[in-house]
């Protein structure tokens, strides 16, 4: 592995032209295949097996033509002015003008008057009226919203209190101005690391390029093998992260070498086959925990994964072939100019050495150097480690207390900001109707195996009405053949309330009754109940996943570290991380600690996909953080250093490039918090945090005390596995035979564009 990526890196570097405008062409050929290609369909939900999906498959067999379709609906909730009734004659005429109005609209199927629905509140103080679209909200023209929001402006005009409702002004789009804010904070970063414009700059570039090319290409196939145009959320927030760490390692291990005296192209090399190894086993971590979502069993979740799969792919292409290749156009660019002057010191006390001088040889400059903080750190660590083991864990586990509280559901408008208007209008029709308005149950009656449908469906609806926690049934609505009848049944709790959970379920178990006493089958779907049924679905999958992920991870990683106890240790520390961030949200989102703080408007359950999402993303970036840290500890110590000398020289060497990293993906993750969806405020701390408590409590605390207390018992592979894992060379161990190149007397490579042959 080493000395392919090694033989890689260098012709990367002399053919650097030919590499640029490869990239360049995969680049354009995605954009033009993105241009030319038709739109990515709309989302499509599924939960394969459960009660919900069966209920609306059965909807589409049996109403074919109920529009049951998957067009965007608004809803308009007019309120009257305080003293009024919405019946009140001027009301009344507002609102059916405002209704005739939309209906008239372009996009528009129906438009349904409150006062022949009989929307209207028991006060008489409130009305809806419901809009439905032809196409989903994705597909709405600007033309059609802006026709929506002046309908509803216009009845503003005339005294009433109007809010919209509904997905037709839904958006779950990323803010332009928080991807902005965490790329600036990655180039502060960069800057402050490298100490260099260039150098910098390098991983900002391979990481747009790489989202760029990535997202472009799935954009170009998303009608072909079915990705929706929501499929990229991730892919981008994962392609910049990795794709910024990637190019951070190598150039980072680029400016080490050039510091020992290597030449240009023999440092790129090195860096390639050292570093690059460790970046494509970390890739392949990431990598097996996003495909690994498809074990779920959730389509969204398992094309989201795919498709980020796919990005962090492309950014490990391009740290090894476009990144190495960028460093050759400016090879002294990329050093700062303390390293700059260092490299001509050092390549002067390396003249006159015998040729292939190892890179872990200790130069006289370099052991009078003032040590840096990560290697006092080590060395307390070093001294200390049952100490900082203990703060670790306690620590840690202190943090994951809140998550023994964990409750999951799917939030809705309830848990969006009160400056929406969304939210607006779902606590108008809480307050007017009932809180379970705004979450009703679908339920379908097969009563195709009865002997009389109507009966059976008449008894169904009394056990319904007899039940404790329903407010109302409408009467049911039969098919066209007759034997198919479909109701809606409005709760007395909240969508999200743990007691209209327990309603779905206590309807559910007495389905099996009815069906021996009716001969009729009774489904309960709908918004509320997909919702129940994602949080058991994703709950139920939770271990299989980390069973599959964890599994194949710790093969991996064992096949890169050839040591048991290390993949172990990398296993049990990313479980401790995610805990304590799963402990951080449910303190903030269930609890309510300093929502106010972080805009958190309403606290409740934890969205159901967050979970298994949460637990992908930071397992595949906490072994990253675990291969970029410990290999170099490895390389150290299989070129003969003593364990706890070895976790010095990993920290000096890999230390700040880690804390560099981490900083930058908790920068990038915390802008999201700011954002006024309640999932992707979650997202975005979960992710901060852990990636805060994974690199500075797991990877620098935990790891190197737990190393530092095992010792060489740390490396320790049984003789079985050794001779059966084949050796990948990840520590590069065997470049050392290569034979480097004599620099030329009297000539410092640094001040010279290398040679291009």
């Amino acid at each position: 592995m080493a000395t392919f990526l090694y033989r890689l890196g260098r012709v990367s570097f002399r053919k650097r032209h030919w590499f640029l405008l490869l990239w360049a062409a995969i680049l354009a050929v995605a954009v033009f295949g993105a241009a030319k290609a038709p739109a990515a369909p709309d989302d499509s939900f599924s939960i394969s097996g459960s009660e919900s999906q069966k209920a609306f498959d059965l909807l589409d067999q049996r109403f074919p033509d109920s529009g049951s379709s998957n067009g965007a609906t608004a809803r308009l909730v007019f309120v009257a002015p305080d003293g009024q009734k919405i019946t009140a004659a001027g009301n009344k005429a507002a609102i059916e003008h405002t209704v005739r109005e939309l209906a008239d609209g372009s996009q528009v199927q129906s438009a349904l008057d409150p006062f022949t629905t009989h929307a209207v509140s028991k006060d008489g103080t409130t009305a809806y009226a419901t809009i439905t679209y032809e196409t989903s909200n994705s597909d709405l023209t600007d033309a059609t919203t802006a026709a929506l929001k002046q309908a509803a402006q216009d009845a503003r005009d005339t005294g009433l209190t109007v809010e919209i409702g509904g997905d037709a002004l839904s958006s779950m789009e990323m803010s332009a101005v928080t991807e902005l804010i965490g790329v600036a904070a990655a180039a502060v970063v960069l800057l402050i690391t490298f100490g260099s414009l260039v150098a910098a700059g390098l991983p900002l570039i391979t990481a747009l390029l790489g989202i760029g090319t990535a997202v472009a290409a799935i954009t170009a196939l998303a009608s072909t093998i079915g990705f929706s145009s929501t499929t990229t959320a991730l892919a981008l927030m994962l392609g910049l992260a990795v794709g910024i760490d990637y190019a951070l390692f190598i150039l980072s291990r680029y400016r080490s070498e050039r510091a020992e005296g290597r030449d240009p192209e023999e440092a790129v090399g090195r860096a390639v086959g050292t570093a690059g190894s460790a970046v494509v086993f970390a890739g392949l971590t990431v990598i097996i925990a996003l495909v690994g979502l498809s074990v779920v069993g959730l389509s969204i979740l398992t094309k989201m994964g795919l498709a980020a799969a796919f990005t962090v792919l492309v950014a490990v292409l391009i740290a090894l072939t476009l990144l190495p290749a960028l460093i050759g156009f400016a090879p002294r660019a990329v050093l700062s100019r303390s390293m700059r002057k260092k490299v001509k010191k050092v390549k002067k006390a390396k003249r006159g050495k015998p040729v292939g001088t190892p890179a872990y040889e200790a130069h006289p400059q370099e052991t009078q150097e003032k040590p840096g903080l990560g290697t006092r750190w080590a060395r307390f660590v070093i001294r200390r480690p049952l100490l900082v083991l203990l703060f670790g864990v306690v620590a840690l586990g202190t943090c994951a207390v809140p998550a023994l509280d964990l409750e999951l559901g799917n939030p809705g408008d309830e848990s969006k900001s009160t400056a929406t208007t969304e939210r607006r209008a779902y606590d108008a029709l809480s307050d007017a109707f009932g809180p379970g308005f705004n979450g009703p149950l679908t339920v379908v009656v097969d009563a195709k195996g009865s002997s009389d449908p109507k009966a059976a469906t008449t008894t169904v609806v009394d056990e319904l009405k007899a039940t404790h926690g329903v407010v109302s049934v409408t009467q049911p609505r039969f098919n066209k053949a007759g034997d198919t009848a479909m109701l809606t049944l409005t709760p007395s709790t909240a969508p999200s309330s743990t007691a209209t959970k327990e309603l779905v379920h206590t309807i559910r178990g007495e389905a099996d009754r009815i069906k021996a006493d009716t001969g009729a089958e009774m489904l309960v779907s709908g918004t509320t109940a997909v919702n129940i049924d994602m949080a058991d679905k994703v709950t139920g999958a939770i271990l299989p996943y980390l069973a599959v992920v964890v599994g194949l991870a710790f093969l991996l990683l064992m096949l890169v570290f050839r040591s048991i106890l290390v993949p172990l240790k990398a296993a049990l520390g990313f479980l401790l991380s995610v805990c304590a961030a799963f402990g951080v949200i449910v303190a903030v989102f269930q609890w309510g600690w300093l929502a106010d703080l972080l805009g958190v408007q309403t606290v409740g359950p934890i969205s159901s996909m967050l979970p298994v999402f949460l637990i992908g993303v930071v397992f595949g970036l906490a072994m990253d953080y675990e291969v970029f840290l410990v290999t170099r500890m490895r390389e150290a110590y299989v070129h003969g250093e003593r364990p706890g000398q070895a976790i010095v020289t990993g920290f000096r060497h890999s230390g700040k490039v880690v804390v560099a990293a981490a900083v930058i993906m908790i920068s990038v993750f915390a802008g999201f918090i700011g954002m006024s969806e309640s999932m992707i405020k979650m997202m975005g701390l979960g992710l901060a945090s852990a990636v805060f408590f994974d690199a500075f409590l797991v990877r620098m605390a935990i790891v190197p005390a737990l190393l530092a207390l095992l010792g060489d018992k740390a490396w320790w592979l049984p003789r079985w596995l050794q001779k059966v894992l084949p050796n990948v060379d990840v520590e590069g161990e065997k470049l050392n035979r290569i034979r480097e190149p004599a620099p030329a007397s009297g000539i410092d490579e640094a001040e010279h564009e290398p040679s291009r042959v």
